[in-house]
């Protein structure tokens, strides 16, 4: 499943809106999947290698290797 190892980020699912209808009503599923990379990390002194999200890269919460 995708998940970021970090934050712990995963699917959500919702309802994909029909705009270019006047009909509101209609509506199918769909998901939302995180933005994934995986990575070599410095986790503890080792060298792991991990899914994380691109948020967490950015904001310094993962040790590149």
């Amino acid at each position: 499943m995708a998940k970021c190892e970090i934050c712990e980020k995963s699917k959500n699912w919702g309802n994909k809106i029909s705009i270019a209808r006047s009909h509101v009503s209609r509506r199918s599923s769909r998901t939302w999947k995180p933005n994934l990379r995986t990575i070599k990390a410095d986790i503890n002194g080792e060298t792991k290698t991990i899914c994380v999200c691109a948020k967490c890269l950015r904001s310094g919460k993962v040790k590149r290797a």
